[in-house]
């Protein structure tokens, strides 16, 4: 499960690796933790393939951590809302998972573009923080999904997750987390896949939910870095 990752650093690269502006203003933070307010890309609900003026595809500042649009507008179940580890989703069963179904079912699909994740390595007895990143300097894609939240008289929340799924079988990522634990990995998507991924027939949204070959990977061993308070 990751918890902590990089956000895209380069303004160029949003251009470059996925065709999109930067959000204006800059993306906010760069360190990611969960809660904090971070850049997703998405496929714009208004988009008409006929309408030049508006964007095949937006990058936008959401929360990490999603909000489901249903969520009742009571106090202590936003509270409850807020404080809940959805940062990431797991693929396994999605559909009918009250939080994240109904994003996957409405084919709220995004891209969370980010130079490097973390997991941690507890083969030596303790964790050590290893930095993943692609092993051509490219930016991850990270496969996502979005919501929109209202809050009577208050602004629309965006928010995003992250999509992971089962690592036993993953020639690098099943060996991190603790021994006892379930081996997760980001879904991590191909290159030449970021539009179709966006664009594709909810019923074909399983159709990427694969591993990220393990020899594209890079694992880098990193000093801990302190987390910031939460941020509800």
């Amino acid at each position: 499960m990751c918890s902590h990752f990089e956000a895209l650093r380069a303004y160029e690269d949003y251009k470059k690796y996925f065709d999109v502006l930067q959000p204006t203003p800059p993306q906010g933070k760069l360190d990611m933790w969960p809660r904090y307010s971070g850049t997703f890309i998405r496929k714009p609900p208004e988009t008409d393939p006929h309408d030049e003026a508006v964007p095949a595809k937006e990058a936008l500042l959401g929360r990490w951590g999603l909000v489901p649009w249903r969520l009742k507008p009571d106090p202590d179940s936003i509270k409850k809302a807020l404080a809940r580890s959805t940062f990431n989703a797991r693929i396994e069963g999605i559909e009918r998972n009250f939080t994240f179904g109904p994003a996957w079912q409405r084919g709220q699909r995004c891209i969370v573009p980010a130079d490097a994740f973390y997991e941690p390595d507890w083969r030596t007895g303790k964790a050590v923080p290893t930095r993943f990143t692609r092993n051509d300097g490219h930016p991850l894609g990270i496969a996502g999904l979005w919501d929109v939240w209202t809050e009577p008289g208050k602004a629309p929340l965006l928010s995003f997750t992250m999509l992971t799924m089962n690592a036993t079988e993953h020639a690098l990522l099943k060996n991190y987390h603790r021994p006892e634990d379930e081996k997760r990995i980001l879904v991590i998507l191909p290159e030449n896949r970021y539009d179709e991924w966006l664009n594709v027939p909810v019923d074909q949204g399983m159709d990427f939910i694969r591993h990220f070959s393990a020899d594209k990977l890079l694992a880098t061993p990193v000093a801990p870095k302190a987390k910031e308070p939460d941020l509800l």
